[in-house]
């Protein structure tokens, strides 16, 4: 399953994207486990939020950041989410 970039992306209902405190990094929280994440994909995750799609969240991160050239990184770490069920698509 790959990302369709006019589609938008929303996080799963089934998982929960939170701050931890205690491991001062963003995770994953879904009942069989929990997934640490680094600041760029949590980053990537927030957007996903049922309004954005793949060129939206490109474009901001883009922006965000005052860089270029993220498609292929952010595309390729979204196949990575939708395909574990962190992400849908309508």
């Amino acid at each position: 399953m790959t990302i369709n970039p006019d589609l938008t992306l929303k996080f799963s209902p089934l998982h929960r994207l939170q701050w931890e405190e205690a491991q001062q990094k963003f995770v994953i929280l879904y009942p069989e486990g929990m997934v640490e994440l680094n600041l760029s994909s949590a980053e990537i995750l927030k957007l996903c939020d049922g309004a954005h799609n793949l060129g939206q969240i490109v474009s901001e991160l883009e922006q965000k950041f005052a860089t270029s050239g993220l498609t292929n990184d952010i595309t390729a770490f979204l196949d990575i989410a939708l395909n574990n069920g962190w992400i849908q698509q309508p």
